[in-house]
């Protein structure tokens, strides 16, 4: 029983899904339930027709990261604009400390991270900017550079042209 109730203290962190634009709200609320968070800014310029003005945004939109056992998990997800958990097979994801770590010593030193899309060999994709705008194929690397497969089935041959990482986005898994 003793290594069940030490289990429930130990503490982790997490990352919890959040509404969009709602995640200094919920920082704010993890100030006030006394909750371990964290979440990341960066300075960005916005342009309006009027004005220059620097903002601070989320590093990760949508996601803020709390440190917390079982007990803090759930009062962390009960506040507003906190969606879910960040899970895996029903279990919510532990982020390694190392990972929460490099973010800070980033973030602390002064250094102006771009947010990556995360994409993996073999992603479906499509191309959302420039002239093959619409084009969809799978995502795949070669000598470091990014490039979009587009495949022709019928005949079993493909093409290969060179992208850019932002100017695609990775397409949904389909659903079998």
């Amino acid at each position: 029983m003793g290594n069940e109730m030490q289990a429930a203290e130990q503490r982790y962190w997490y990352a919890i899904y959040t509404k969009p634009r709602f995640e200094k709200k919920v920082a704010q609320d993890f100030e006030k339930k006394k909750l371990n968070g964290l979440l990341p800014l960066r300075s960005v310029k916005k342009v309006w027709s009027d004005r220059v003005k620097k903002v601070e945004e989320p590093l990760f939109p949508s996601y803020i990261f709390v440190h917390a056992n079982a007990k803090e998990r759930y009062l962390a997800l009960q506040c507003v604009g906190a969606v879910r958990m960040v899970s895996f097979g029903g279990e919510p994801v532990r982020i390694p400390q190392r990972q929460i770590d490099a973010v800070l010593k980033i973030v602390e030193l002064g250094y102006d991270p771009q947010p990556y899309q995360y994409l993996r060999v073999g992603d479906a994709v499509e191309v959302v900017s420039g002239p093959l705008r619409g084009l969809r194929g799978h995502y795949f690397e070669e000598r470091g550079k990014g490039r979009l497969a587009i495949a022709v089935d019928a005949i079993q041959q493909a093409l290969a042209v060179e992208v850019e990482r932002g100017q695609v986005r990775k397409l949904a898994p389909k659903s079998e």
